[in-house]
């Protein structure tokens, strides 16, 4: 029995995160998921758009809840994997049910494209919730044929999905548990680290090199000090950051850390039994092969032109819009709270 739920991407699921796209893919089938991808999706603005005006930033988001409301067919719950896209959908719903000048404002944006929102009637949810309050550990378990037995995992969840934690989701949100449970169902050994919920830096690396590296270097520091094999988040910008900048890291305070990222859903693929090229593993920067040779999970050496390993088949590229999207006036924006 398959249970169905709306699918909001976001942009990173078709670029620097398609290992995250073909394993949720893999994984989605054993345990029942159905995704339906909302059509015509835009992107949430990810997280610079609301400094520069938050009544567009609103709107911007506010599309795809409209979207999302207009196609829902028997379900009211809104996946998204990505933690800010999840956060920017969160953070719009809850507001325009908090403010109703904020949902005139954008509802008043949306109407010269023919949308409207309902506040409360779509449900946003991060995947990792659904994985582990709907799917759930037990169910996870169950579709282990590859246990990950001897791999030593230090779990990372990022800054962003326990907090502000709008609907009030979570039991403890500095340092939530949930996820050390479903890596152990895995048969993983999750490590004891501290830094869990504590942010990548985001974007620092190119507005404050030296902060961004040093947010890095304390994440990567502390699970090389607790002997982590890898790190495995739930979010592509904690996977990117982690990955892509460990080198420049590495260089500026002259450090010889190699501490390998996945996302979490490669791993429950990989003991669902998936092949790992097909999931992505083996195209990140700080290779996972040795780790993962160590419990004898063989990764093959991919050429150059082959890192894109991981997309998922049989998705259609967007066609672009032939104008913009509806915005409010700007002069709207001075109205609207934070």
């Amino acid at each position: 029995m398959k249970t169905s739920y709306l699918y909001y991407p976001g942009c990173s699921m078709d670029s620097s995160a398609k290992a995250y796209a073909s394993s949720l893919e893999a994984v989605c089938g054993p345990l029942g998921i159905d995704l339906h991808e909302v059509d015509d999706w835009n992107c949430c603005g990810a997280t610079e758009y609301l400094s520069i005006s938050q009544a567009r930033a609103h709107a911007l988001v506010g599309r795809n809840l409209a979207l999302a409301e207009k196609q829902r067919n028997g379900t009211s719950t809104l996946v998204a994997p990505c933690s800010a896209c999840f956060v920017n959908l969160s953070r719009t719903e809850h507001y325009m049910r908090e403010d109703r000048a904020l949902a005139a404002t954008v509802n008043g944006a949306l109407d010269a494209d023919g949308l409207s929102y309902t506040p409360g009637s779509i449900a946003v949810r991060h995947l990792f919730e659904v994985l582990v309050d709907d799917v759930g550990i037990d169910t996870v378990k169950e579709q282990v044929v590859r246990p990950l037995s001897g791999l030593r995992v230090a779990p990372y969840l990022g800054c962003l999905v326990t907090r502000p934690d709008y609907d009030g989701r979570w039991r403890s949100r500095e340092h939530p548990l949930a996820f050390d449970r479903l890596i152990g169902a895995l048969g993983a050994e999750v490590v004891d680290f501290p830094p869990r919920t504590d942010c990548c830096g985001g974007h620092l690396t190119q507005i404050s090199p030296g902060m961004g590296f040093e947010l890095i270097r304390r994440i990567v520091d502390a699970a090389d000090r607790v002997g982590a094999d890898m790190l495995v988040t739930i979010c592509p910008m904690c996977q990117m950051n982690v990955d892509a900048y460990q080198g420049e890291m590495n260089r500026y305070f002259h450090t010889h850390h190699h501490m390998p990222i996945l996302f979490f859903t490669q791993l429950m693929a990989l003991a669902f039994g998936a092949p790992p090229e097909k999931i992505g593993i083996g195209s990140e920067l700080v290779s996972a092969a040795k780790a993962l040779g160590r419990i004898g999970i063989e990764v093959p050496v991919e050429e150059p032109a082959a890192t894109a390993v991981g997309g998922t088949p049989g998705r259609v590229r967007r066609e672009k819009r032939p104008q913009g999207l509806p915005m409010p006036p700007a002069h709207d924006d001075g109205e609207v709270r934070r």
